[in-house]
């Protein structure tokens, strides 16, 4: 699965004053993210404010990063729930023959058992005619994937290929790179632990920074690969504080906030979502100045 090796971004959803999306300001981004580096991009995730897009809306997300990827990188879709028979339903009438991917969520707000989890996927394997990246995220879902199910998972169903794990805890990642088969990737769903994951043996990151600061981000990813671990950190200590900022207030008012002030789109999100506060512009601003980005 060499298609999702290096740094995927989990790109937004550029929105006009009026809520409606802006496809001109997504295009940009598509392209900006695309000329510096990016290796796949992923459609629809929560960065991408899925909870608040239409199934109308998300197939004119899906033809317009198309058109401007112009077949240069692979795509994934996002499609995760807490209803089993509904995701399915979803995925079997979801145009996915763009995608070379789907990233679906660990069910949330049920607080399913291991085994309720387990058996989620088994059938969202099942149903699902393209590769599936497991997403587990705690820290939105209040529900723990545990390793030994996200492992059970990789060896138990072909078609899952691997996990976007963002529970911000080391000993979880080291314990999965320790005992996962050989072909199953492990990538990053924390941006401020990709590089330390992908030295230990993971594949890669999907990241939020990285489509704010795409030529800085897939240099120490891909320093990180290679095992270059010193001229990668130098990247990573640099967007350190900005990495943080941008998940100081709610993702992705953070990330908006920086593509806004980088002039690609406004840093509107639609309720219940709000941006950044005025302070947090401040802080992200002075930032972006001492990386140089603006003046």
């Amino acid at each position: 699965m060499k298609q999702f090796y290096g740094t995927g971004i989990a790109i937004v959803t550029p929105f006009k004053e009026d809520f409606s999306i802006d496809h001109e300001a997504l295009a940009s981004i598509v392209d900006y993210n695309i000329k510096n580096g990016v290796d796949y991009i992923v459609i629809c995730g929560t960065t991408g404010e899925s909870v608040t897009t239409t199934r109308e809306e998300k197939k004119q997300l899906v033809a317009t990063i198309n058109e401007a990827n112009n077949n240069r990188v692979p795509m994934v879709y996002g499609i995760g729930g807490n209803n089993t028979q509904a995701v399915i339903e979803e995925i079997k009438t979801t145009d996915l023959s763009l995608m070379e991917g789907l990233l679906s969520v660990s069910p949330y707000y049920s607080k399913p058992q291991q085994e309720g989890i387990y058996q989620h996927f088994k059938a969202v394997g099942k149903a699902s005619p393209i590769p599936v990246i497991l997403y587990n995220v705690p820290g939105r879902t209040s529900s723990n994937m545990l390793p030994e199910t996200t492992l059970r998972l990789a060896k138990d169903v072909d078609n899952i290929v691997a996990v976007k794990e963002a529970g911000n805890n080391v000993a979880q990642y080291l314990k999965l790179l320790q005992h996962k088969p050989e072909d199953f990737l492990i990538l990053s769903g924390d941006d401020d632990l990709a590089l330390g994951v992908i030295l230990a043996g993971g594949a890669g990151v999907i990241s939020v920074i990285g489509q704010g600061l795409p030529k800085e981000f897939t240099s120490m990813v891909n320093l990180g690969l290679v095992g270059k671990a010193t001229e990668a950190y130098k990247y990573h200590f640099d967007l350190m504080d900005l990495t943080s900022l941008i998940f100081k207030e709610n993702n992705p008012a953070g990330i908006k906030g920086v593509l806004s002030q980088l002039g690609y789109c406004r840093d509107t999100v639609r309720l219940p979502l709000v941006p950044a506060t005025d302070s947090l512009k401040v802080e992200i601003r002075t930032a972006l100045k001492k990386l140089n980005y603006i003046n």
